[in-house]
């Protein structure tokens, strides 16, 4: 019988052991103890000796039999943080990255109090261009994807924090799709995870997150980035900004992809690892 929130972290690391770290283990208790009991870090610590009641240690028990089959935490709570905002997530779109909070910081510090139109391209989530609406009050922001369920979670998500943004279908690799407008400013982190990697790909990502936003042929690695660059060239304004997320495998062919499509002033950035993930250029 679990009596206490540390019985139950002691319950989590004995049943995790070898499916995470314990550093991992002990941050997915506490995401599942902020969702649970709506505790934050501070009350789980203070509160961790204080007695639970049955009904509320049974909660915890489904919930490490599903991360035991490697569903990650954040689909089995059904939400995921980005920027300091919570996002509804589940397997129809993939869960937000830290290395794509680098990416928005970067365009809020270089977009602040600019008001011109900015799109989102495979949105999934919604969470960079709802986190961009929420931060860049002036701007019109729009936000495109392939998945018509992925969309459907996006605009959950823009409800949820009361983002006005314009949602559109739009199949990326189809040269003949046509974008509604101009806009001055771009931004997507498209799939660029290349087949052959899947090996270095552990089974909560694989077996549950969807391939279409994560995979690309080991044959042309770079297939989104060009039709991205070519969109860019034909609907961004004169002037507009580029902002990429990348694989950290291929900075110079990026870099030789956006000058040979017409950018100029490509600058990659490198993440808070040091690896270089990031990618801006001017049209």
């Amino acid at each position: 019988m679990l009596r206490t929130l540390s019985e139950v972290m002691t319950l989590f690391r004995k049943e995790l052991a070898g499916f995470y770290s314990d550093d991992e283990i002990r941050n997915i208790f506490y995401l599942t103890s902020e969702h649970l009991l709506n505790y934050s870090k501070i009350d789980i610590h203070l509160k961790s000796q204080e007695p639970i009641s049955v009904g509320i240690a049974e909660k915890f028990i489904p919930v490490i039999n599903q991360l035991k089959k490697w569903e990650p935490v954040q689909y089995v709570i059904g939400s995921a943080e980005f920027y300091g905002l919570a996002f509804q997530v589940d397997n129809r779109v993939l869960i937000p990255r830290p290395e794509t909070e680098e990416l928005v910081e970067w365009i809020l510090r270089e977009e602040n109090g600019k008001t011109s139109g900015i799109l989102d391209i495979g949105t999934g989530s919604g969470c960079i261009a709802v986190v961009l609406a929420v931060n860049l009050p002036g701007a019109e922001i729009s936000a495109c994807d392939v998945s018509a369920d992925a969309l459907a979670v996006a605009r959950i998500n823009a409800r949820r924090h009361q983002a006005v943004i314009n949602f559109f279908r739009f199949d990326l690799l189809d040269s003949r799709a046509e974008l509604p407008g101009k806009y001055q400013v771009m931004v997507s982190n498209p799939p660029y995870v290349r087949n052959l990697e899947r090996t270095f790909i552990r089974h909560n990502v694989l077996d549950y997150e969807p391939e279409i936003a994560l995979f690309v042929p080991d044959n042309d690695p770079l297939v989104y980035y060009r039709s991205i660059a070519l969109l860019g060239r034909k609907f961004l304004k004169d002037g507009g900004m580029l902002y990429l997320e990348i694989n950290e495998s291929f900075p110079r062919e990026m870099v030789r992809l956006l000058e040979s499509t017409g950018f100029y002033g490509v600058e990659i950035r490198r993440d808070i690892n040091g690896k270089p993930r990031m990618v801006r250029a001017r049209k």
